[in-house]
């Protein structure tokens, strides 16, 4: 008997997630006794019910798992999300899996250990491969986990977690990344990803095709040169320097990283570097590759202020409108680097906070450290502001003949002093003196209106089994008493005035018998066939007497309600086969009354991308307008553009071991660690 899991969460096309309690079995195992019969488990949604002769009883399945094949490696306490080369490496694995030839009639089961951290990075790896690959919204890919609970990602900061970022965030990221054509998947590459994300090889990373997030390389023989030279000025301030930066930079070797780090930028356009940490090298060596250099520096662990968010944003904006790449760093090219860069994501193309730092912590894992996460979110609409009113000066820049005035309050002058100077120059004032504006008057009508309404009579919280309206002879007794009437009044009735259970006092003068004869009850006749009716009928019955003639004239108050039976449905019988007989009726998106199908219903995709205006993106996502969901054809017969398959081609032999004897099934291959050269200490609580 193999261990139970949970229910599986389907996410169409044989896909199929669930979780094990940790630690899990190995695949070996469970594909093993799955094969046995009556070890199918239960889907999500289904009924616990017996034996059925559904076409479930008698699938196959066939489960496997990436924890231990794609492990995140923290900074600190953080734990995820996966970063892009391991979303690449699952989405082909998976890929793979359903185009193999002998798992063809098979159910692939994705599963993970119950582990929070686990169970959340496996469960967004399979709701990104569904976004990426198969085209689907992000509504859409999250919806077969909807109902499952998932622990939040954190930061790589000190401390506890205080910002909470789920999968959605991380969708709607990536989504929106796509969308702007930020995130290319046939243009990416799983060696160079992993390769210039080592410290020993410059520890940098593609955010956009228009930014670079590094680390800040480190000149230690730069840094000792400066420190002699500064004391040698303290020492002795009227002696000229014997050196100066340039010669700094032609005396000395610079180290592996950063030489890799000034080819690569050479070469890749890179227009302007921005440092916003302390001098750790010389700017002078990227000025004399005809890179420009630009200093913004702000303490770690902290927020920018507006200034230097607006500069960022000005000086990135124009370089990257001409087709240039900036990159930006700090010590570690996470906190800093990340919220500089988020806030453009957002003033650019409308990200909000959640999902630009969702998106950035895939791409280059551990970007926006610890207060910077509530700074993105506080400031997000008022970058929001900025991109709008930049846009309408933008176009009144272009259009001058169009141009509007913008509207600013204008604060009024002061009071003049009382003297003869001034009572000259101050226009003479309005005569005509006007009634204030207040509602005041309308609330004191309402409010002494509201007064004269006395509250309708309130029912028992528990109604009794056996309950007999009382004739008016009868009421006096129980009113004395102190006993409840369940009576409410009619409708287009002012509701009676009600008595104090506690004291019969009177207001206004009016004694108990006046107060009585306001009421409103039911008439002699209706009551002893209410009467009768409870006293034949018995206890069981008697809670279902609904009273009918006071009810259709309209005159009788309106009893409390009861269990409906089989007369009372008669409208709802009438309106259910009303709704039966219109089923047949079609409408643009389907049969009215017949629910939508689940989620591998072909007819939502994601909108069409947004085309990129940059050559090296012709073949990129944003091309793709309807892909089939099967994700099995690898061209369109129509037309020349290329389907969601054909990023799977590429790399792939670099990511997935092929199928071999001894393997027997498409595997991924290990994972190449790194170290980083982030560390918690450099991160201020």
């Amino acid at each position: 008997m193999p261990p139970r899991c949970e229910p599986l969460c389907h996410f169409g096309d044989r896909l199929y997630f669930t979780t094990f309690p940790h630690p899990p079995p190995t695949p070996q195992v469970l594909n093993r006794l799955t094969s046995e019969p009556g070890n199918q488990p239960r889907i999500r949604g289904r009924a616990r019910g017996g034996p059925s002769a559904s076409p479930d009883d008698n699938a196959l399945y066939y489960y496997f798992t990436i924890d231990d094949q794609l492990p995140y490696l923290s900074f600190f306490q953080d734990w995820g999300p996966l970063n892009l080369a391991m979303v690449y490496k699952a989405c082909i694995l998976i890929h793979e899996l359903l185009e193999d030839k002998d798992l063809a009639v098979h159910r692939l089961i994705l599963y993970s250990s119950d582990d929070p951290h686990k169970k959340a990075n496996s469960a967004l790896l399979m709701a990104l491969y569904v976004m990426i690959v198969q085209r689907r919204a992000p509504w859409e890919a999250f919806h077969p986990i909807a109902e499952m609970e998932f622990m939040p990602f954190r930061d790589a900061g000190r401390g506890p977690s205080d910002f909470n970022l789920n999968i959605q965030d991380c969708l709607w990221g990536i989504w929106k990344a796509m969308q702007n054509g930020l995130c290319d998947m046939n243009e990416f590459s799983v060696e160079d990803y992993e390769y210039y994300e080592k410290v020993e090889n410059g520890d940098w990373n593609w955010i956009t095709p228009n930014f670079i997030a590094f680390a800040s390389p480190v000149d230690t023989t730069w840094i000792k040169q400066m420190k002699g030279l500064q004391d040698e000025k303290e020492s002795q301030p009227n002696t000229p320097s014997r050196l100066n930066n340039k010669d700094l930079a032609l005396q000395r070797k610079l180290p592996t990283p950063f030489l890799n780090c000034l080819d690569y930028f050479e070469k890749r356009n890179i227009k302007l570097v921005i440092r916003l940490n302390t001098e750790l090298y010389d700017r002078n060596t990227f000025l004399e590759r005809g890179i420009d250099h630009l200093e913004l520096y702000f303490d770690d662990g902290t927020n920018p202020t507006d200034e230097i968010v607006r500069t960022f944003i000005d000086v990135v904006d124009r370089i990257i409108d001409n087709g240039g790449v900036v990159a930006v760093h700090c010590k570690a090219g996470l906190g800093r680097t990340g919220t500089l860069i988020g806030a453009y994501l957002i003033w650019k193309y409308g990200f909000t906070a959640n999902e630009a730092i969702g998106f950035m912590r895939i791409v280059r894992p551990g970007s926006v450290v610890g207060p910077q996460q509530q700074y993105m979110y506080v400031k997000q609409l008022e970058w929001t502001k900025w991109a709008a009113l930049d846009e309408l000066r933008k176009s009144q820049a272009n259009n001058p003949s169009k141009a509007l005035a913008l509207v600013t309050p204008a604060t009024p002058p002061a009071e003049p002093e009382d003297d003869s100077d001034s009572m000259q120059m101050t226009p003479p004032r309005l005569t005509v003196t006007l009634p204030p504006v207040t509602p005041s008057r309308h609330i004191a009508a309402a409010t002494a209106k509201a007064q004269d309404i006395a509250p309708p009579g309130q029912p028992r919280k528990t109604p009794v089994i056996k309950r007999v309206a009382h004739y008016s002879s009868e009421e006096e007794s129980n009113d004395e008493q102190g006993e409840a009437d369940d009576e409410l009044p009619p409708l287009n009735v002012l509701p009676p005035v009600t008595r104090n259970r506690i004291k019969p006092k009177t207001s206004r003068g009016a004694t108990i018998s006046e107060v009585r004869t306001m009421r409103v009850t039911r008439s002699a006749t209706g009551a002893a066939t209410t009467k009768k009716a409870a006293t034949n009928m018995g206890s069981n019955t008697a809670t279902t007497a609904q009273p009918s003639s006071p009810v259709k004239s309209g005159n009788g108050p309106n009893k409390i309600p009861r269990l409906a039976t089989t007369k009372t449905t008669a409208a709802a019988k009438a309106v259910a086969a009303a709704a039966k007989s219109t089923t047949g009726m079609t409408t643009r998106q389907g049969v009215i009354g017949t629910r939508r199908p689940p989620v591998s219903s072909p007819s939502s995709r994601l909108p069409t991308l947004v085309p990129s205006k940059r050559p090296h993106h012709t073949s990129s996502l944003s091309e793709v307008n309807i892909v089939p969901i099967s994700g099995t054809k690898k061209t369109d017969e129509n037309t020349s553009v290329t389907t969601s398959d054909s990023w799977m081609t590429n790399n792939a032999s670099a990511v997935v071991l092929p199928v071999s004897k001894a393997n027997g099934r498409p595997g991924l291959r290990s994972v190449r660690r790194r170290r980083s050269s982030f560390s918690a200490a450099d991160v201020i609580a």
